[in-house]
């Protein structure tokens, strides 16, 4: 009897976490990120990733948010994924990909490259706000760390007096990366208890866009990749910090 009323508590939490996040998609978020009031504009925004598919498995929350309200999303992949040989394939389903979601293992990345390929992309679009991994890449990935740093890296020596900021996903440590739309409750409580206005909690305004992205990058999108969608908090939540420069 105990296994089973554990077991129910658990089914309920999560379809109660399911809950809120519906019903915060069906009205106005109430985040401030990126929020002015009347004098709220259309941001620039990049969004620097590593891989084809990290922006459906990782971002979706942020791009979700930020393209609901009309920012304009552009899309920064640092590589082809082609450790399998597949390169120009998820070439491919990255761009299927940031369709849906607009309407090499242990190769060191150089920072200084990356920095000057994010710089070039800033300025060619007249990007004044990026949004990239955190220093843990959410999974470890050595890659998702380069990137990170190839920002920070940009960030701190490059700007030239140019107005641009960056943020980064908050990695969730491994018990909360896995408790899937039930992690959003602590997410909201952490972000909540932030004064300064420096971390916003962003939960996924569309689901099924998450999804749908996803099942584009059809290379991928095998077995234990739908388990880490449905499962991972990744899908329902993201957490952003500011990084400081």
């Amino acid at each position: 009897m105990t296994w089973i009323a554990l077991i129910l508590a658990v089914l309920l939490l999560w379809f109660a976490s399911l809950c809120k996040v519906f019903l915060e998609s069906m009205s106005s978020s109430k985040s401030a990120f990126l929020n002015d009031g009347a004098s709220s504009r259309r941001r620039n925004v990049l969004v620097v990733i590593a891989h084809p598919d990290d922006e459906s498995m990782f971002f979706a929350p942020v791009i979700n948010y930020l393209t609901s309200r009309h920012h304009n999303v552009h899309i920064l992949c640092m590589s082809t994924g082609n450790a399998d040989g597949m390169g120009s394939v998820r070439k491919e389903e990255l761009q299927l990909a940031s369709v849906v979601l607009k309407d090499g293992f242990g190769n060191v990345w150089n920072w200084d490259l990356l920095a000057s390929i994010i710089n070039d992309e800033t300025r060619t679009h007249s990007i004044d706000l990026i949004i990239t991994f955190d220093n843990y890449g959410i999974s470890g990935h050595c890659n998702h760390c380069d990137v990170h740093q190839g920002v920070r890296k940009l960030m701190h020596d490059a700007l030239g007096g140019r107005h641009l900021e960056a943020w980064e996903i908050i990695s969730p440590n491994i018990v909360r990366k896995y408790i899937g739309p039930v992690d959003i409750w602590l997410s909201i409580m952490l972000s909540r208890l932030d004064k300064d206005g420096l971390s916003h909690c962003l939960l996924n305004l569309d689901l099924r866009k998450s999804y749908a992205a996803m099942a584009q990058h059809s290379s991928q999108w095998v077995w234990f990749r739908k388990f880490f969608v449905t499962f991972s908090s990744c899908t329902y939540v993201s957490t952003l910090k500011k990084i400081a420069v």
